[in-house]
């Protein structure tokens, strides 16, 4: 089923950080913990979401020597909306992602998107391109702060799990202990993706 299809995309094929490569700024500067790379997944995902639609919308309205200029219109109305709600009501989140949620009117996910599926799809198609790839991307940087939380601070969510003997591996929040955690990442997924095509 399409529906489907499309969803679960971006958990797979399309997962952004890991597959694409794409969002990688705030994948690597905001994901010092579990909770921050959640909380600008989320925000990433609910402009996704609101931008497909919207574009899907007025795909047959908008001239194509100025989509481009209308896609980012568009983008940063819904990335203004998020930054505003974030500041009523999770302020410490806004304060801790700082200049990385209005950056996302510039994450290459978001306007790769409009470009490439949502001015080609119906709404509902568009929707559901946002709403998995949003959550994939979601899932990504919520895996990779969680990581670098529990090895840089012995804890997740703010939760300590590794008891009073455990020595922080202060290195994992700090810039380089992003690329590394990542660079591991990408290693894990594409050994297992050939592995999974040599079984084949």
């Amino acid at each position: 089923m399409r529906i489907v299809r499309e969803f679960t995309k971006g958990f797979s094929t399309e997962l952004a950080p890991f597959r694409l490569v794409l969002g990688l700024c705030p994948t690597l500067a905001v994901t010092t913990t579990a909770e921050n790379g959640m909380g600008m997944g989320l925000a990433t995902t609910f402009v996704l979401i609101c931008a497909n639609v919207l574009i899907s919308l007025m795909r047959k309205i908008i001239p194509k020597k100025v989509r481009i200029a209308c896609y980012i219109v568009v983008i940063a109305t819904f990335v203004v909306a998020v930054e505003l709600l974030m500041q009523a009501y999770f302020y410490p989140l806004y304060q801790r992602l700082g200049i990385f949620v209005p950056l996302i009117v510039v994450n290459c996910i978001i306007l790769g998107r409009a470009e490439a599926f949502a001015s080609k799809n119906t709404v509902l198609f568009s929707a559901v391109d946002g709403l998995g790839i949003g959550l994939g991307f979601t899932f990504s940087l919520t895996l990779l702060g969680g990581l670098r939380e529990l090895l840089g601070v012995g804890s997740l969510f703010n939760v300590p799990l590794m008891g009073k003997s455990f020595e922080p591996f202060s290195f994992m929040i700090k810039a380089p202990g992003a690329f590394v955690t990542l660079g591991l990442l990408l290693f894990v997924m594409n050994y297992l993706t050939s592995l999974k095509r040599t079984r084949a």
